[in-house]
């Protein structure tokens, strides 16, 4: 019960903080938007289920981890997307956490300390101290993860409108969504999803996927459904594009299913 009561409060503490943050950058997402956001980026990234907080897919060159699924590369690893777990670690000690609070594992190295995907399913499998110590604690400790994902979304309309040659349409578009009804979840999703867009790596065939892509990819003016539909429109047609773009020995169109489940949730 005293964890409950501590995990409610927490959480209220972030949604308090996060409304100063809404206000201070434009964007005035209610309470309940906030809550529905979290919510549903746990069931967009694990299914609802607690245990997926921490797992490997299957051809990728490395672990995902909380709410977010955060990316974490094992060492030596190089892959075309952004990492964004050791990012999160900073985040929590930056939010009051002190490197003894968290799992060893999260400040033991600045890698991910499985050497592949099988190696870390059998430990898994087997109950692993480390990993059910990490999965409880991503569990427990939601308020940092979404707090961390709504600064990422708040840094993103600069870094977009610096990347593209449509500045003022990126921004149009972004503020179209923004201001419709239940339009924060969309743009909060999604750039923890694909990422801003901006990384010159996270490209497939000179094309990216991420956020800056979606809102380019928008015509309409009007707010409201409108802007959702545009904006889950143009998302499914970015990642059908990088589908097919996509090595062939990744296999990304075993996702095409699941991704489009996901952005028809924008609308």
């Amino acid at each position: 019960m005293i964890t409950k009561l501590k995990n409610l409060f927490l959480f209220s503490m972030m949604l308090i903080t996060v409304g100063s943050w809404a206000s201070s950058s434009g964007l005035n997402p209610t309470d309940e938007e906030l809550k529905s956001a979290a919510k549903r980026i746990f069931q967009n990234e694990t299914g609802g289920k607690k245990e997926n907080l921490v797992v490997w897919n299957v051809g990728e060159e490395f672990p995902s981890l909380g709410i977010g699924h955060f990316i974490w590369f094992p060492k030596g690893v190089k892959a075309p997307f952004t990492e964004g777990f050791p990012l999160l670690v900073k985040a929590y000690l930056a939010n009051g956490y002190k490197a003894s609070d968290l799992p060893r594992i999260m400040t033991a190295t600045p890698h991910a300390p499985w050497n592949s995907r099988d190696e870390f399913n059998a430990l898994k499998a087997a109950g692993n101290k480390d990993i059910a110590e990490l999965i409880e604690f991503l569990y427990s400790h939601q308020e940092v993860q979404v707090r961390f994902i709504m600064e990422r979304l708040e840094a993103s309309l600069e870094k977009m409108m610096a990347a593209s040659d449509r500045p003022d349409h990126v921004r149009e578009q972004f503020y179209r969504v923004a201001q419709s009804p239940n339009g924060f979840y969309p743009l909060i999703d999604y750039v923890n999803f694909k990422g801003e867009g901006v990384n010159p790596s996270e490209r497939y065939k000179g094309q990216g996927w991420g956020l800056l892509q979606v809102l380019e990819s928008m015509k309409g003016t009007k707010t409201g459904k409108a802007a959702l539909k545009d904006f889950s429109t143009a998302a499914a047609k970015v990642l059908n594009q990088r589908i097919a773009n996509s090595p062939v020995e990744r296999g990304e169109d075993r996702w095409r299913e699941g991704w489009m489940n996901r952005v028809r949730t924008y609308a």
